[in-house]
């Protein structure tokens, strides 16, 4: 039943790349994934194979990959994507040696990945569970890793019909999981192999620099500035009133930078004095501009250092983004009310670094106690620095764990 579920999702995403760019990336990127495989992986070189589901888990796994290089350069590394958004923006990262997307889930599929790849070790990132690969793992006895895995009690492995997915769980080498919690979660269906870690995304954010792009430091030149990171148009509409009625200038990184979702923010903000960030240049007059718009991938984590607060796209929706890039750079950061299901906002809520905020007069309440009071400010800025720095090292201890000492299924 379950193979057969993956067929029909695979069928299902045939049928919508006919009209959806993001469908025909995920079906063209898979066509000729083992041809390739069989070119590039070797018979004399030993692989360990990492899967990232999207952006977001490779951002996750970016410190503990590069790590894992230094510590085993007499590996090969395989980095596979489910994602196009994932895939696409890193396919060219330089610290792996092969990239390409994860083919579907099925028995023969994992079989032959398997076969080609032979990797020595596997580790998946976070939470993507796909169990033909697992099995097939197993059979091979291919030591089998979840790194920074989650959990909570509302997912199907802890729910009455969740037998099967139990069974499967059951035949990962072992869990590196992000918190006690999850932890628990584990042993309460007898998973015993698992140890709280932490974190790997407070390792790669702990690295990250203050870049300087011309064309910033000229819009923020002797202005205070705002940064907004990945959002979404419900963000965007929140943020209207007070980008006018208020002096600060505003960075705005839009979550997705498709034409329809820009020419919305164009026309939301046309009479407040946007610009979009590829049509200007460093020479540009921002005199009459207040908000910059970025139209652009990949810049955003290297540039909260411009900003006095963050505000972070999500929180209106399915939910928050990536915190910890604002964090680590100690910005007070504001977001919507959906941000629950994230350990670290919770977290920094408490230690009043973040705050939540439910509309545009909890938005404004927020930014002008922050204004007026520069202690609040401070002390926000510098419990969220040393929020990140109190988190890091998960990767070592992952790494420590699989390769130089027997885990512990007793911790």
């Amino acid at each position: 039943m379950y193979t057969l579920a993956i067929g029909f999702y695979s069928f299902i995403i045939r049928i919508a790349s006919v009209k959806n760019s993001k469908a025909r990336l995920w079906i063209k990127g898979r066509k000729n994934v083992f041809d390739e495989l069989s070119l590039k992986c070797k018979s004399s070189d030993n692989y360990i194979w990492i899967h990232c589901a999207s952006l977001g888990e490779f951002e996750q796994a970016r410190a503990f990959m590069e790590l894992l290089r230094e510590r085993k350069p007499d590996f090969k590394i395989v980095l596979t994507f489910f994602s196009p958004s994932g895939y696409e923006v890193r396919k060219n990262y330089p610290s792996v040696d092969i990239i390409t997307y994860l083919p579907i889930d099925t028995p023969k599929n994992a079989k032959r990945f398997l076969s080609i790849v032979d990797p020595k070790y596997i580790f998946f990132i976070k939470y993507e569970y796909w169990f033909n690969f697992i099995n097939q793992a197993y059979k091979k006895h291919i030591p089998f890793y979840v790194v920074s895995a989650i959990f909570r009690k509302n997912q199907r492995f802890f729910k009455y019909y969740g037998f099967w997915f139990r069974k499967e769980l059951k035949k990962i080498t072992y869990f590196f999981t992000q918190n006690e919690e999850s932890k628990k979660l584990l042993h309460s269906i007898d998973i015993t192999q698992s140890k709280v870690s932490g974190d790997t995304r407070f390792d790669t954010v702990s690295t990250l620099q203050a870049v300087k792009y011309p064309i910033i430091d000229t819009f923020c030149e002797n202005n205070r500035i705002m940064i907004a990171g990945s959002t979404w148009f419900e963000d965007e509409k929140l943020l209207f009133d007070y980008i006018k009625n208020n002096t600060y200038k505003w960075i705005i990184v839009p979550h997705e930078i498709n034409e329809t979702h820009l020419e919305k923010i164009k026309y939301l903000y046309k009479d407040l004095g946007s610009v979009f960030y590829s049509e200007v240049s460093a020479t540009t007059d921002f005199s009459n501009a207040k908000i910059l718009i970025v139209n652009t991938i990949g810049i955003l984590r290297n540039i909260y250092h411009y900003a006095e607060v963050a505000y972070i796209g999500g929180g209106f929706g399915k939910g928050i983004h990536n915190v910890l890039e604002a964090a680590t750079f100690g910005k007070p950061i504001i977001f919507g009310p959906n941000y629950q299901n994230f350990k670290e906002a919770c977290e920094l809520i408490e230690k009043e670094a973040a705050f939540s905020v439910m509309d545009e007069n909890e938005l404004s309440a927020i930014l002008t106690k922050l204004n007026q009071d520069k202690e609040l400010l401070l002390n926000a800025s510098k419990t969220a620095s040393d929020y990140v720095l109190s988190q890091i090292g998960a990767s070592q201890k992952i790494l420590s764990a699989v390769f130089r000492e027997k885990p512990d299924t007793n911790s």
